[in-house]
C-alpha cells in the first residue's frame, strides 16, 4: 500500500507531500492539477533544484491515458496526491479545463519540461541529473547526447532496471541505492504510467533527489530512440496521431480506449460540478 497522502513525509520518513510553496491548482478527475505554464514550472523546478537539500519533490505529468486509470486505480490516486507539482500534459486535459471553467494556462509536456529543466539549470549552474528508466542502453545514450547537447550538464547516473523489477524488493532497494550515491538534483524517471508513478510514490521517502520527475517517454526522445512530432504537428494539437503512426501496436488501443472513456469522465465530472 502507499503513504496516505495526507500522513507526515519527507525523504527520510514516510507520509505527505513536502511543504513547499506551490500554485494555485484546480480539482479534477480525483485529483489536483496546478494552473502552470511552461516558464513556471522550469522556475518551480530550478528553485527546488539549486535549493538546499531536503523532501524529495516529485512531477507527474497526466494525459488522457492516466486520467483513464485514475478512473480506476485508488493507488495511482493516492500517488497523485503526495506529487509536489502536477501538470496536464495533453492537450486533451487543458480543453476538459476549460469546458467545465477550471480553466488550465497551458499544456506542459513531461518531454519538454525534462530538456528545458536541463537547459535552464545548465545556463545557471552545473545541475546533477540522473537517468533512470528506458531499455538497456537507451540511458546511457540518453546521457551522451545531454553532455554533447548541455555541457554543464552533469549526468551523475544512469539505470535501466530489468522487466519486472518493481516486484523484487532487492533489486528496488539496489536502485534507490544507486540513485541515492550520487545524490541528483533531478531524478528522471522512465518507466511509463502508472509504474513510474507508483515506484515514486513507494520510494520517495528513500530518495536522497530533489526533484523526480515521472516522465514517460522523455528518456526514448533525449536518447534519439524515438522521434517528437514536428512542431507544427504540436501545434496543431496532433502529437498524438503522430505518435499513435509511428508506434501504432503499443499506442492505437490505449488511444482507442481513451477516445471512448475520457468523454464520458468529462461528462460526468461536469454533471457533478452541475450537482453541488
Amino acid at each position: 500500500m502507499l503513504p496516505s497522502p495526507h500522513s507526515a513525509q519527507t525523504c527520510e520518513t514516510d507520509g505527505a507531500p513536502p511543504q513547499h510553496p506551490v500554485p494555485p491548482h484546480v480539482k479534477m478527475f480525483g485529483i489536483a492539477i496546478h494552473q502552470v505554464t511552461m516558464d513556471d514550472a522550469i522556475d518551480w523546478g530550478l528553485k527546488r533544484m539549486q535549493g538546499p537539500a531536503g523532501p524529495c519533490e516529485l512531477v507527474f505529468t497526466p494525459n488522457v491515458d492516466h486520467i483513464v486509470q485514475l478512473n480506476q486505480n485508488l493507488q495511482l490516486r493516492d500517488a497523485y496526491g503526495l506529487a509536489g507539482l502536477v501538470v496536464a500534459d495533453g492537450w486533451p486535459v487543458v480543453t476538459a479545463s476549460r469546458w467545465l471553467k477550471k480553466s488550465l494556462p497551458a499544456r506542459v509536456a513531461g518531454s519538454d519540461l525534462v530538456p528545458a529543466l536541463i537547459a535552464a539549470g545548465a545556463s545557471q549552474h552545473n545541475p546533477r541529473i540522473f537517468l533512470l528508466g528506458g531499455a538497456t542502453g537507451v540511458a546511457e545514450k540518453a546521457a551522451t547526447r545531454i553532455r554533447q547537447r548541455w555541457p554543464k550538464a552533469e549526468i551523475v547516473g544512469t539505470d535501466s532496471p530489468p522487466f519486472g523489477f518493481e516486484t523484487q524488493d532487492d533489486e528496488n532497494q539496489r536502485i534507490v541505492a544507486k540513485v541515492n550515491e550520487s545524490a541528483p538534483d533531478l531524478l528522471v524517471v522512465g518507466f511509463g504510467a502508472p509504474k513510474q508513478e507508483l515506484w515514486l510514490a513507494r520510494h520517495r521517502s528513500q530518495l536522497n533527489a530533489k526533484i523526480a520527475v515521472a516522465a514517460g517517454g522523455t528518456i526514448d526522445f533525449l536518447a534519439g530512440h524515438q522521434t517528437r512530432a514536428p512542431r507544427w504537428a504540436q501545434q496543431a494539437r496532433l502529437e498524438w496521431l503522430h505518435r499513435m503512426l509511428t508506434n501504432p501496436r503499443r499506442l492505437a488501443g490505449r488511444y482507442l480506449k481513451g477516445a471512448i472513456v475520457f468523454p464520458r469522465l468529462v461528462i460526468r465530472e461536469y454533471r457533478t460540478a452541475a450537482d453541488q
